[in-house]
Formats: structure tokens, C-alpha cells, sequence
């Protein structure tokens, strides 16, 4: 399969670098317990973020985070968005956190003084805001950002998930009730689980300690190393990936009942006339992509599409054509 479901960088460790990245790997010595405080990672990563090392906390990529800053918080409503990432919704309700959630207009925009109003009457303690939206792919304004981060007295958490495909970041709405949180994963190393958020050092210590002790492993924590002193790479795959989006969107464009929304990150959202029919026609061709149409409401009939390769995209667009406008396969 052609796999453009998960939002995965599909570039391959070049040769060049596997035989020093193995030779790195090797020399971990297994047989002991990985460094608990992550210290040396934890610099290097903050190195890059230009921040202080005690304002990272690292975690099993962003999942485990958001479970950390959910038990961490007292008791109280979480406030989301909707449609957006699931996981802000699922860990909650698995500590059972009432979530309250604020629909996004049409073009998946978000109202600032909406959400805030709803944070307001459901007492909330915590928010989260993925900025770029996953499903949507759309990046808010920063005015709206900046009006929640400075309107909100519980914490909200930023999440920058798609950020290295993004124009802009948000670690200047740092402050004691605004986290800011990252992946490797959609940058090429989801295979590491690997993730980490940055806020202010007390913040940070607090949450700290419900974190599990040794909770990312001694391989994880070099390999990241090795690869932090290669980010140039990294930086240039990213950088096609953008090009290739918006390659890949002006393509979707053309074709018949096509609807192709903006997107910010590694994934172009697309609404089509029967969802089902074309996820099951792309699969049977071998290309599998996201299909939204069961989340209904502002997803009926949307496809999620992961940005690949020049040729897995090349692909994805001939099949298109041949689904929808009967091209010759």
C-alpha cells in the first residue's frame, strides 16, 4: 500500500547517515536504566526550541504529554474545538474530565470570544488548541491565539503538532497557564515516539512529577541525539513537503466536486461528493488515506490526505483522475 493515512514523513534515513546512527545505537548500554532526568536530550532539544532546559519536559510523543497535563490539572472542564484532535477528548473522559467542545464555523475557523465564553460557564481548568487543526489542516490567526491565551485563567495547551510545516510558532504566549506542546513524529522519527512541551520552569517542574520515572527509553534518547545534530535534513524534507502540498492542492482543485481546504500542515483535507465510494476505490488500487465522512457534521464526506513522496503523490493524483474524471488508468 501507498500509506497516506497517518501523517508520517515518508522519507527514509539516508544511507549516509544509517551506518554512524547504527554505530550511535550500539554503543547504548542496555543492561542499565536510561538516563531518568533525560538531561544532555532535554539541553539539546531546548537548544533548538531557544529555551531554557528546565522548560522541556519530554514524553511517548505527544500522547503521553497531554495524558501527564491532564492529571495534573485540578478537577475541571476541558475545552476543545470541534472537529480536532481526538486524543485532547479521550484521554479526559479516560480521567473522567467533562469535556466541552466549540463547534468551528464552515471554513473551520474558530471564534476567539466564543471558545472563551465557553471556558467562562463551564468553569474550565484546562483547553487545548492545535494550531495547525488536525483534521483540518487550517492555521487560526494569531489574534485569535493571542485573545484565548490572554482571556483564559485555566491552562491552555498549544499544540504544535504540525508546526515544522507551519509559517509561524507560539512560544512567545509562554507564561505560567500557557503551554506549548511537540512532536518528532510528523518531522520523520514517529517510529521514536518522541515529544516534548515547553513552558515556563515552574510549570514545568510541576508536571514534572507525575511523570513515570525512565519513561523514554535509553535508544530513544540517543537516537533523538544523533538526530538533533542532523536537523539541517529534517529541515529540507519539510520544506519539500510544503512544496508538494501545494502542489498536491492546486491538482485536487481541478477535479470534478472537489473542494480543497487551506492547510498549514503535512495533510490536505479535501471534500468530495461520496467519501466512502472514493477511500474504497483509492484502497482498491492500493493507496490508503484518511476517511473523515463517519465523523459527520463538518467532515461529511472529507478525506484526509497525507502528503507523500513526489511519487506517491503522482500516484494519488492519477487515481483521482481516474475515479473521478474517468481518465484512462
Amino acid at each position: 500500500m501507498i500509506k497516506l493515512d497517518a501523517m508520517e514523513n515518508p522519507f527514509q534515513i539516508p544511507d549516509s547517515l544509517k551506518e554512524a546512527w547504527n554505530e550511535r545505537l550500539s554503543s547504548v548500554d542496555i543492561n542499565r536504566y536510561p538516563d531518568a532526568d533525560m538531561a544532555d536530550l532535554r539541553a539539546k532539544i531546548a537548544h533548538h526550541a531557544g529555551v531554557n532546559a528546565d522548560q522541556i519536559l519530554l514524553g511517548n510523543g505527544s500522547d503521553e504529554i497531554i495524558q501527564m497535563i491532564i492529571m495534573a490539572i485540578d478537577p475541571g472542564t476541558c475545552v476543545v474545538p470541534a472537529p480536532t484532535f481526538v486524543m485532547y477528548d479521550l484521554i479526559s473522559r479516560w480521567f473522567k474530565r467533562p469535556v466541552a467542545t466549540v463547534p468551528l464555523a464552515r471554513d473551520f475557523n474558530l471564534n476567539a470570544n466564543q471558545f472563551l465564553q465557553v471556558c467562562g460557564r463551564e468553569k474550565a481548568e484546562i483547553a487545548f488548541l492545535a494550531c495547525p487543526n488536525n483534521p483540518t489542516g487550517n492555521l487560526w490567526p494569531e489574534e485569535t491565539i493571542a485573545r484565548i491565551a490572554n482571556g483564559f485563567d485555566g491552562l491552555l495547551v498549544i499544540d504544535e503538532a504540525y508546526g515544522p510545516f507551519s509559517e509561524r510558532t507560539h512560544t512567545h504566549l509562554i507564561a505560567s497557564n500557557v503551554l506549548v506542546l511537540r512532536t518528532f513524529s510528523k518531522l520523520g522519527w514517529a517510529g521514536l515516539r518522541l515529544g516534548y512541551v515547553i513552558g515556563e520552569s515552574d510549570t514545568i517542574a510541576h508536571l514534572n512529577k507525575v511523570r513515570m520515572p525512565y519513561n523514554i527509553n535509553a535508544l530513544t534518547q540517543a537516537a533523538a541525539s544523533f538526530l538533533l545534530d542532523h536537523f539541517d535534513l529534517f529541515e529540507m524534507q519539510a520544506a519539500e513537503i510544503k512544496t508538494e502540498r501545494e502542489r498536491m492542492s492546486t491538482a485536487l482543485e481541478t477535479f470534478n466536486g472537489v473542494k480543497t481546504y487551506p492547510s498549514q500542515a503535512n495533510f490536505i483535507l479535501i471534500q468530495v461528493p461520496d467519501a466512502n465510494a472514493i477511500f474504497d476505490q483509492l484502497k482498491v488500487r492500493g493507496i490508503l488515506i484518511k476517511n473523515m465522512h463517519a465523523a459527520g457534521g463538518l467532515l461529511s464526506n472529507c478525506l484526509r490526505i497525507t502528503i507523500g513522496s513526489t511519487d506517491e503523490n503522482d500516484a494519488v493524483l492519477a487515481a483521482m483522475d481516474e475515479i473521478i474524471n474517468g481518465a484512462p488508468a
